[in-house]
């Protein structure tokens, strides 16, 4: 569903990671009405590919961020108010009403519309979450696409009972070490970032970040700023350094 109300997935940004086989599979899911639950480290790109994948899908219902029950409702409604459906009651109250009340609305919109559920991001998601989930996708009819920000399985076991076949499973990776240097050599001139240590600096930025896009576009961003600059060279272990203590 294309709308002003999306955050952008960031054109740019989408040009230099690729992640068409990703996208090609997501679609193909969406064909098929097939759930897929999608997982992977924070910063590798889950959100972006999300946020590409519903913008030729008109009956997507994207929302973000879940981390509660009450979250999902209000995140839910307000995804069903974009839909600008004339017919479609939804209460300018919602904020007052209770968590089982919201759950209501949102079950009796749902069924009036073919929507597939775009669910980003859920951290840690509790069984009661899970169940709320598995009721609005009909218990299998309705599809649901899940992001989950782990890259461990065992840490969203919850989810798994409702993507149970692989096919149904998307795990999204960081960059193998020369894609991940292509991608920090293109990031770095889009940007206009300037060095005389410039490839060495990539190089060691790109095996600090372990391949993870999210991590490199961070410390590129970093390595513009004044205290990472000597003359005219980056201060790549000092970058590192605060970077892993979150002094950004």
């Amino acid at each position: 569903m294309a709308s002003s109300a999306l955050p952008s997935p960031d054109a740019q940004y989408l040009a230099a990671v690729d992640r068409t086989e990703e996208l090609a599979r997501l679609r193909a899911q969406a064909q098929k009405r097939k759930s897929m639950l999608v997982f992977g480290p924070e910063g590798v790109g889950k959100t972006r590919l999300l946020l590409t994948f519903v913008q030729n899908q008109p009956f997507a219902l994207y929302v973000s961020p879940i981390r509660s029950p009450r979250d999902l409702m209000m995140a839910l409604i307000q995804g069903l108010r974009r839909l600008d459906k004339r017919e479609l009651r939804l209460p300018s109250n919602a904020n007052s009403l209770s968590t089982s009340s919201l759950k209501g609305i949102v079950q009796r919109a749902l069924a009036e519309f073919p929507v597939m559920l775009v669910l980003d991001h859920l951290a840690g998601p509790s069984r009661v979450v899970t169940g709320i989930i598995k009721e609005f996708s009909d218990y299998g009819r309705r599809p649901i696409y899940i992001a989950a920000r782990t890259p461990h399985m065992e840490d969203i076991g919850t989810l798994q009972p409702m993507c149970a076949d692989r096919s149904e499973r998307l795990e999204i990776r960081n960059f193998g070490p020369a894609v991940a240097l292509e991608f920090a050599k293109r990031e770095a001139e889009r940007t206009g970032l300037r060095a005389s240590n410039l490839e060495s600096a990539l190089h060691s930025l790109v095996e600090w970040s372990e391949g993870n896009p999210g991590s490199i576009l961070q410390m590129l961003k970093m390595a513009d700023l004044p205290r990472y600059r000597m003359g005219d060279q980056i201060k790549a272990h000092v970058l590192y350094l605060d970077f892993r203590m979150g002094r950004r």
